[in-house]
């Protein structure tokens, strides 16, 4: 190699170095950005994302649903029951009014699953009629005390199971949601209260990509 061309060589280099350098600092500036983003919108993503526990439910028709049947979409799982007095028919609402306000690609690729923390009282028949109000496709699913124990302990979505022996009694659960991957893999959480205006600003990008 000449001088010449060992001069050409490296600067050649040296300019690839101060171009890749340039990039990546524009590339983790756009994605600290959006992450910021996200986070202001309520909806926390996980370093990497986790298994989720491959327990089967029951749905509001009556019919077995495995966790694995979940995946295609990307999934908010929202840990609730229809006696809830306020913090399940709130976030549901929100839910229904931001699916409405998504573009129809975005809903395609998402979908709102309640599941039920009362699976005393909250029978498929329960399930159905009360999802019904909020008149939109949500799923509702529900499950033995110990299977949503085993799901709710693998999400991190915590709640305390009820003394059914009183009446009218509640149940405590927590107001966030998990959010799960179309490849059935848990991706982060959605903070509750659910803020609408920019959930809908974010599930677009959020969802675009697998």
């Amino acid at each position: 190699m000449t001088r010449v061309q060992k001069t050409v060589f490296i600067l050649a280099a040296i300019v690839a170095l101060i171009l890749g350098l340039t990039v990546n600092k524009v590339l983790s500036e756009r994605h600290s950005a959006d992450n910021v983003a996200l986070i202001d919108a309520g909806i926390i993503l996980l370093p990497q994302s986790r298994a989720v526990p491959p327990v089967q439910m029951t749905d509001q028709d009556g019919n077995t649903v495995a966790m694995d049947q979940l995946k295609g979409k990307w999934s908010l799982l929202f840990f609730g029951y229809t006696f809830c007095p306020d913090i399940c028919p709130t976030t549901l609402a929100n839910l229904r009014d931001v699916q409405n306000q998504l573009p129809e690609a975005t809903r395609e690729r998402l979908q709102v699953v309640l599941i039920s923390v009362d699976p005393n009282r909250d029978t498929p028949a329960q399930l159905k009629q009360y999802l019904g109000y909020f008149k939109s496709n949500f799923t509702g699913l529900v499950a033995s005390v110990e299977t949503l124990e085993t799901l709710a302990k693998g999400i991190s979505i915590p709640f305390i199971p009820a003394d059914t022996r009183k009446p009218n009694y509640l149940v405590e659960h927590s107001a966030n949601l998990a959010l799960i991957g179309p490849d059935g893999r848990q991706r982060g959480f959605v903070r509750g209260p659910v803020n609408n205006q920019k959930m809908v600003a974010q599930l677009p990008g959020l969802v675009r990509g697998d």
